[in-house]
C-alpha cells in the first residue's frame, strides 16, 4: 500500500475512532437504564465496532476498539472503569469475531447478541477480581437478559449501517465503471 493510501486509512480509522469515543462519552451521561442494576447502558459504541467488523479487517476494528476504550477512560476520569471497559470490550470483541467467522456478516443482529452478553460476562469477572466476592455473580441473569436486548439493539443497527454502506459503495463503483 502507497503513503496515500495508508494515510487515507489511517484518517478513516481514525474518524471512526472519533466517531465510537463520541458515542461512548455521550452515552456515559445516561443513568444506567435499570436503576438497581449498575452499568446496564445500551452499549451504542459497539455499533461502530460491529461495522468495522463486518467492513473492515479485524485488526482494524480491534485498534478501533482499544482507542476508544482507552481514551473513554482516560476522558471519564475513572481509570478503574478502564478495568471494566477492557475486559468487557476484549471479551465481547472475541465473542463477536468467533460468530461472525461461524455466520458471516449477515447475522450481525447475532453477533451483537453475542457480544453484549460477552460484554457484561466480562465486566462481571473483573468486578470479581477487583472486589473479591462472589457476590457480583448474582448479578448474571439480570445482565445476560439485558446483554441479549442491548446486544439486539446494536446488531440491528450495525445491519442497517452496513447495508447502507454497501449500497452507497456498489452504486459509487457503478458510476465509476460507466461514467
Amino acid at each position: 500500500m502507497n503513503s496515500h493510501g495508508s494515510t487515507k486509512k489511517l484518517v478513516r480509522l481514525s474518524l471512526f475512532s472519533a466517531a465510537a469515543l463520541i458515542i461512548f462519552i455521550l452515552e456515559a451521561q445516561i443513568p444506567s437504564l435499570i436503576p438497581y442494576i449498575p452499568g446496564i447502558k445500551l452499549g451504542l459504541a459497539n455499533i461502530i465496532t460491529l461495522f468495522l467488523l463486518a467492513t473492515h479487517t479485524k485488526r482494524e476494528a480491534l485498534a478501533v476498539l482499544m482507542v476508544r476504550i482507552l481514551l473513554g477512560s482516560f476522558f471519564a476520569g475513572q481509570m478503574t472503569s478502564l478495568i471494566y471497559s477492557l475486559a468487557g470490550g476484549l471479551l465481547s470483541f472475541i465473542a463477536m469475531c468467533a460468530v461472525i467467522n461461524l455466520t458471516g456478516t449477515d447475522s450481525l443482529w447475532f453477533a451483537g447478541v453475542t457480544g453484549g452478553i460477552f460484554h457484561n460476562l466480562g465486566q462481571i469477572l473483573a468486578a470479581f477480581i477487583l472486589m473479591q466476592t462472589s457476590a457480583v455473580f448474582a448479578y448474571i441473569p439480570y445482565l445476560v437478559i439485558a446483554g441479549i436486548f442491548t446486544g439486539l439493539f446494536t446488531g440491528i443497527c450495525s445491519m442497517f449501517h452496513v447495508k447502507h454502506f454497501r449500497r452507497i459503495f456498489s452504486q459509487k463503483s457503478n458510476k465509476e465503471k460507466n461514467p
